[in-house]
């Protein structure tokens, strides 16, 4: 069976991540490891992946191995500044299920969004009553380093092609 629309994909793979700086580019490094015991699945065409991300493993087949790098204006591209916002500390409190801990500079906040998805926003900095937040995403600047393998494909359930969330796994 094919990597395509309305299939659920289970990979392994290596995300290493790099940026350029001032005409300085980093060596890749590893942000995240997926391995066969466990492995990313998602729906393939429903995902939120980055578009360049599916049409490279598009008509991959298990076992097959891919190797690629998305440049950030195929991954997630530039920061946007409209994605950092003040808010009211006192939104982020123990009754609405914050912690003190998790009230720290650098950290990232678990949030839903209107529509009862999970998201999250990184404090950049507290500034007395209010956090400054950035709702971009994680991965947002840098070229993303993938390296890995096709492990599975399946049929993607009506509710799976609705939702684009995985129900279950093989």
């Amino acid at each position: 069976m094919k990597v395509e629309e309305n299939k659920v994909i289970g990979i392994a793979f290596e995300l290493k991540v790099s940026k350029d700086e001032d005409d300085i580019e980093s060596v890749p490094f590893s942000v995240e490891v997926r391995d066969e015991n466990d492995p990313f699945y998602f729906v393939f065409g429903k995902s939120g992946l980055p578009e360049k991300f599916e049409e490279i493993l598009s008509g991959k087949e298990i076992n097959d191995e891919f190797s690629f790098v998305l440049e950030k204006e195929n991954a997630y591209g530039e920061a946007d500044e409209e994605l950092i916002l003040t808010l009211p500390k006192s939104q982020f409190s123990k009754q609405n299920g914050f912690t003190e801990e998790m009230i720290q500079e650098g950290n990232f906040l678990p949030l839903m969004d209107e529509n009862q998805q999970p998201m999250q926003a990184k404090i950049l900095k507290i500034q007395g009553d209010n956090l400054i937040l950035d709702f971009n995403h994680a991965l947002v600047g840098f070229d993303l380093h993938f390296d890995g393998k096709i492990l599975s494909v399946r049929n993607a359930s009506e509710a799976e092609k609705q939702s684009g969330l995985v129900e279950g796994v093989d």
